[in-house]
């Protein structure tokens, strides 16, 4: 049964969530049209572009996100406190980048307006402001920009995704990182690249670039690892909870092991890593390559997943005997 999205978007239990978009039946986001012989590679791009674009307007960074041919996956952490610290101003300057042709663009462009207008715009500040940190509302500006487009281009009408996103709540450290490897290596499991600096339209080849001192073209702004902030604390800017040398040699790894199809033995720089994550080193492959199905709505410790499941009135939902096998 269809749950309501706010049983499934708690902050109080996390701020990670891992989103999934697919679309509806033939319907091609990306890559090569067999059938019709269509190319759609070049909107690869406009799903980057977008989540620039959003990444730059809510209060929700991005972790990691994948483009695949009829589906992209992205992680992101939601920011309530840097929603609710923003400046009435820059709310409406950051609603106006939304919605261009509003009220609110005018308001933010100092144009004449008249006073209910005005008032009007003050009074949808507060609704505003919610919304620019609501996982829904950024999924509906992903979405909807995407499948106007791709209905424009292809000089149709009509659904253009599948329904509603599907949304994983990923409830800690373990699951974050194991969670951020199974999006990275999409297009490896997809045998679309065999290494994860070939994989394109991937959070994981930006961030490789990025340590090579290179900068790709329309670049996503993600959330910086532990060690790629200095002079500030988590408290003051959100941070991946682990080096970013560690995880990409981890992701690395993974990569090569999964697709080569053999499980191999795991380098001595790698295991300190998955004691410290509290990860069954032998079930790590395992669990990254079918993390879409081992888990559900949550994922994380078992105890982390009866907490969540116990705030929506669950007993047992799927995901806590992959979490026994997977984590410790």
């Amino acid at each position: 049964m269809t749950q309501a999205r706010r049983t499934q978007v708690d902050l109080s239990a996390t701020p990670y969530y891992h989103c999934i978009a697919r679309c509806v039946r033939r319907a091609f986001l990306c890559g090569q049209d067999d059938f019709s012989g269509r190319n759609y590679e070049h909107r690869r791009e406009w799903v980057v572009e977008r989540l620039k674009t959003l990444s730059e307007t809510f209060a929700i960074q991005v972790l990691s996100f994948a483009v695949m041919s009829n589906h992209y996956h992205v992680v992101v952490h939601i920011d309530e406190t840097q929603a609710k610290a923003w400046r009435d101003r820059e709310v409406i300057e950051r609603w106006a980048k939304l919605f261009p042709g509003s009220l609110a663009a005018a308001y933010a462009a100092d144009l004449p307006m008249k006073m209910h207008e005005k008032h009007w715009v003050m009074e949808q500040v507060p609704t505003w402001r919610q919304r620019l940190h609501d996982l829904s509302w950024y999924m509906r500006s992903l979405n909807e920009w995407l499948a106007r487009r791709a209905n424009e281009e292809d000089k149709c009408s009509g659904r253009f995704w599948e329904g509603r996103f599907k949304s994983q709540a990923l409830l800690d450290e373990k699951a974050l990182l194991t969670c951020m490897s199974y999006v990275d290596l999409n297009p490896i499991r997809a045998k679309l690249a065999r290494t994860p600096e070939t994989s394109d339209y991937t959070s994981v080849k930006q961030r490789l670039h990025t340590r090579a001192g290179k900068v790709l073209k329309n670049s996503v702004p993600l959330m910086p690892f532990v060690d790629e902030v200095h002079g500030q604390s988590t408290e003051e800017i959100p941070m991946i909870p682990m080096e970013r040398n560690d995880y990409l040699s981890l992701v690395d790894w993974t990569g090569r092991v999964i697709r080569h199809d053999k499980r191999g033995a795991i380098p001595a720089h790698i295991k300190p890593i998955l004691e410290r994550l509290q990860v069954q080193e032998k079930h790590w492959c395992d669990t990254v390559e079918h993390f879409g199905s081992r888990f559900y709505r949550f994922a994380g410790s078992v105890n982390r997943i009866q907490q969540a499941a116990e705030r929506i009135g669950r007993r047992w939902v799927k995901g806590m005997v992959a979490a026994k096998r997977a984590y410790y």
